[in-house]
């Protein structure tokens, strides 16, 4: 990870160590219990049936905001909002990474998605988007989550011109309220959010 060296990866792995004994202390759950926790996660990220449609004529999006801007982001890649979690901040770290968090016992990297679009990091904590394909891979964090809604391509705008140098391929397209869409694949590919951590020993 570029910048590791100013990183004391001693005291984060041992906060990390007792974020996971904290967690665990908490995690002894009624069977009653875990299965209103299931339900709560199964609401947050409730999505509705739609119809068999052609290719391209609707998107299914999870609608956040961060750093001041809307964003959406197709809901397959979206697994989990997790409304309260401990960030571990790693000083010396890239501006896009705000640090670690744990999620259900793994390390997972929590990412600022401003940086990327030029501007300044927020301080603003809230949700995190939990993201990925097969597995979790990034934590995006928000100021919060809003809703899951169906887009369609006839109701989109090309990326703003603005955005092309700084983004690239990170935005497809915009509405005409200023949301900006976000590549799903492409936001899990670029290389200012790929962090290998396992050379330091973390995971």
């Amino acid at each position: 990870m570029p910048h590791s060296k100013n990183i004391d990866w001693t005291a984060v792995r041992a906060r990390l160590a007792e974020l996971e004994s904290s967690r665990e202390a908490q995690g002894d759950l009624t069977p009653e219990e875990e299965a209103a926790l299931l339900d709560e996660r199964a609401r947050a990220l409730g999505r509705p049936l739609t119809p068999d449609l052609a290719p391209d004529t609707l998107r299914e999006v999870v609608s956040f905001r961060a750093s001041g801007q809307t964003y959406a982001l197709e809901s397959r890649f979206v697994l989990e909002v997790v409304r309260s979690a401990e960030v571990i901040p790693l000083p010396g770290a890239p501006p896009a990474l705000r640090g670690l968090t744990l999620l259900h016992g793994e390390v997972l990297p929590v990412v600022e998605l401003a940086p990327l679009f030029g501007r300044a990091p927020s301080n603003a904590a809230g949700p995190l988007l939990v993201v990925g394909t097969h597995r979790a891979e990034l934590g995006v964090r928000t100021e919060e989550v809003r809703e899951v809604t169906q887009v369609s391509s006839l109701d989109l705008l090309p990326t703003p011109e603005g955005l092309v140098d700084t983004a690239g391929s990170l935005v497809f397209a915009a509405d005409r309220d200023g949301t900006l869409l976000l590549e799903g694949d492409s936001l899990l590919s670029d290389s200012r959010l790929v962090f290998d951590l396992s050379d330091e020993g973390v995971v």
